[in-house]
């Protein structure tokens, strides 16, 4: 499959490697001249834009951090859209707002481009052994045709409903998160401050109701102060930023995702904005005095 791929990232490098070692005919683009010809070393065809990509390929990915990227990349000057010929499908595996999703799917059909949005969960481990979760929203057919292609990147592909689906799966998934490594956080906090070793606590309570897999991801993480970034506090910030732009609009309360903002907040401002988001712990061990270490 000749597929194009806009976005090389943390993410979007090792996605587009996959698919690069799946066999398929892949041709990127980035603004990052390092990054294309680290994709050109593994077997991948570069191109000066959008445009220039979008007209040799039948499917296009992009993988950029927010909504107006994904607008600049698809609709602006030299984007996907100028370059694309009627038929052309659009997948966006960025992370953004559901109505700006919608908003820029219905830009798209103007060109005859149809468009999916699946973004990811599972952060730059999952993407380099190509076991993701993808969240997708966008007709069922077009979904069909493409899913074992999306497979190659993914442990799981589940269709969510019609475009805008794949976002608001997302932004569910990633306040989920963040109150959960918030909870981890708060707890190995309370185990060592009461002066009981969190390593054994955490090791205590993993396999029954309290485990789960953002546990066993990040509280290992926070015990060997390892904040080596897999997801970006300031990229969390930005998904729940749009968690709570979505939810405002139609008037769903979030008080949980509200705090968790304020939370990446305090640690932006301490510079901690590029760190790993299991560095929330530093939040609760500066209000209580005490480090989670082993």
């Amino acid at each position: 499959m000749k597929i194009g791929f806009v976005g090389l990232g943390i993410m979007g490098r090792p996605m587009a490697k996959n698919l690069v070692k799946a066999g398929h005919e892949v041709t990127v683009f980035d603004f990052n001249e390092e990054a294309v010809k680290d994709l050109a070393a593994c077997g991948a065809k570069s191109a000066a834009s959008g445009k220039e990509l979008a007209g040799e390929v039948e499917v296009v990915i992009t993988m950029v951090p927010n909504s107006p990227h994904v607008r600049a990349a698809v609709l602006g000057a030299d984007g996907i859209a100028e370059g694309a010929k009627p038929g052309l499908t659009l997948i966006d595996m960025s992370s953004i707002d559901p109505t700006e999703s919608k908003a820029i799917a219905a830009e798209c059909e103007k060109f005859g481009i149809d468009m999916l949005d699946a973004p990811v969960s599972g952060g730059e481990p999952k993407a380099i052994d190509g076991t993701l979760s993808v969240m997708v929203g966008g007709k069922k057919e077009t979904f069909d045709k493409y899913y074992d292609m999306l497979m190659v990147m993914a442990g799981s592909v589940v269709y969510v409903g019609g475009i805008g689906s794949g976002n608001v799966a997302k932004l569910a998934n990633q306040m989920v998160v963040a109150i959960n490594i918030a909870a981890v956080s708060e707890a190995l906090t309370f185990a060592k401050k009461a002066g009981t070793d969190p390593e054994l606590v955490y090791q205590a309570i993993r396999g029954g109701l309290a485990g789960s897999t953002v546990m066993d991801a990040k509280a290992p993480m926070m015990l060997n102060r390892n904040f080596k970034p897999g997801f970006r506090i300031e990229l969390h910030i930005k998904d729940l930023n749009n968690a709570l732009n979505a939810a405002h609009a139609i008037s769903s309360p979030a008080p949980l995702t509200a705090q968790m903002m304020e939370v990446m907040q305090f640690l932006k401002s301490e510079g901690h904005d590029k760190e790993d988001h299991s560095s929330i712990v530093r939040y609760y061990e500066k209000i209580a005095g005490v480090t989670v270490e082993k």
